[in-house]
């Protein structure tokens, strides 16, 4: 594989043609690997940085829960309600796995962020949102704090809502083993929450951004009914679940921004790396990558992956264990990243369309995918997604030894659900 075209990826000059590339594409999604290496969040950050400065992106969306990320886009606007500092905002994410965004890297992000944004007029800012579906008990009590303050006819249905839950010790999953053989559940209560919360509670003088944090807090508390309800099934259903809602918000936010608004997605490649091209459509799965360029076009929708060759990594032995840095072992021959090590030791960037008539690419090769739980002596039992590559992205970043993220020290709240049950990336 050593004729596969490849270009340097050193130093934050390397990024000239991926944004060439890039072009005038609407929505970039930016992928890792795993959830708890470094390198993956670093070039993130620096891409994000050129989008926003120099392509006038409107905002970061995250594999990231609604409620907490919106504390970040809080602070980086400058809002009053905001905490002071990025370690405080980032206290926010105290439940397992804390690292994923209760990270040094995430905080120098934030405080960039900050900066840029300082000066600017509101409509000018650029924005951090959470996309995910885990927040149903935070939604839930931000929606009533939200119309206890407005005072609105819309608050019984909110209490309605949280009085269904209440018995379920604000655990998912006791809510989704309590409901999975009965006719009884809180989905129309959610529902009616959200529809009351859309007539009656919505243009009473709050901030176009504040109702839309209420409707969507609203929102992920039926679509987060609905996806523990399909988790305790089994199967695709609770990832179609999560990443249709991931779209849907997406959609959302865009729209907020207005019709010429630009968006950035942070997610697992599992999510943004199209899933037609690996072995999840034959289970019947969708993911973000694959939605996105279905609704707006592959022309208007720029994939980029990222993947390594060794290194160290944070992640867990066990779901909800202490976190702890791992060795990362060299990739195996055969698969996408030793592939790409073999041709030289050197970080690059690669480009699907400089891919499509080598031989052995057009058919799925392995391709490393770490979730927040990780066994690396075991991982050529779970670890290697089948991928024809040059059409489940657009372009590869190959960082060839990376090194593990850099936690904060956060309490971890042992009495709230992990975030990513029962999915690992």
């Amino acid at each position: 594989m050593a004729n596969i075209p490849h270009h340097p990826l050193q130093t934050t000059k390397d990024l000239d043609l991926l944004m060439q590339e890039i072009g005038d594409s609407r929505i970039v999604l930016l992928g890792e690997a795993s959830h708890g290496t470094s390198e993956y969040y670093t070039w993130r950050t620096a891409i994000s940085k050129r989008l926003i400065e120099e392509k006038g992106f409107n905002f970061i969306a995250v594999e990231g829960d609604w409620p907490d990320c919106f504390e970040v886009n809080n602070y980086i606007k400058g809002h009053a309600q905001a905490k002071p500092s990025a370690l405080e905002v980032l206290s926010t994410y105290n439940r397992w796995p804390t690292w994923m965004w209760g990270n040094w890297e995430i905080a120098a992000l934030a405080d960039w962020l900050k900066q840029y944004n300082t000066g600017r007029p509101e409509g000018a800012k650029a924005g951090f949102y959470g996309l995910d579906v885990y927040s149903l008990w935070d939604s839930l009590q931000e929606i009533l704090h939200y119309l206890e303050k407005k005072d609105g006819s819309a608050v019984a249905e909110a209490r309605k809502a949280f009085r269904c839950f209440e018995p379920y010790s604000e655990d998912p999953q006791e809510y989704a083993r309590a409901v999975a053989f009965v006719s009884q559940d809180c989905e129309d209560e959610v529902v009616e929450m959200l529809h009351a919360l859309r007539t009656k509670a919505l243009g009473t003088g709050a901030s176009r951004e504040a109702e839309f944090d209420a409707e969507q807090n609203a929102l992920v508390a039926v679509n987060a009914e609905r996806y523990y309800r399909a988790m305790i099934r089994g199967g695709g259903s609770s990832w179609n679940v999560r990443d249709r809602h991931m779209m849907e918000t997406l959609t959302r936010l865009l729209d907020l921004h207005g019709p010429d608004s630009k968006a950035i997605i942070w997610e697992h490649n599992t999510h943004v790396g199209d899933a037609r091209y690996t072995d999840m459509a034959r289970s019947g799965m969708v993911n973000v990558g694959q939605l996105v360029r279905e609704q707006y076009g592959e022309e208007n929708t720029f994939i980029l992956g990222f993947g390594s060759y060794r290194g160290t990594v944070i992640a867990a032995d066990e779901w909800g264990e202490a976190m702890e840095k791992m060795e990362v072992p060299p990739a195996p021959a055969g698969t996408w990243e030793y592939m790409l090590h073999e041709i030289s030791p050197n970080n690059k960037l690669i480009f699907s369309k400089d891919l499509r008539d080598i031989k052995g690419l057009e058919k799925p090769i392995g391709h490393r995918a770490i979730g927040v739980v990780y066994h690396p002596k075991m991982e050529r039992f779970g670890n290697w997604v089948p991928s024809i590559v040059p059409k489940r992205y657009d372009a590869f970043a190959f960082i060839d030894t990376t090194k593990a993220l850099h936690p904060l020290a956060i309490y971890q709240d042992h009495t709230q659900p992990p975030e990513l049950y029962p999915w690992a990336e």
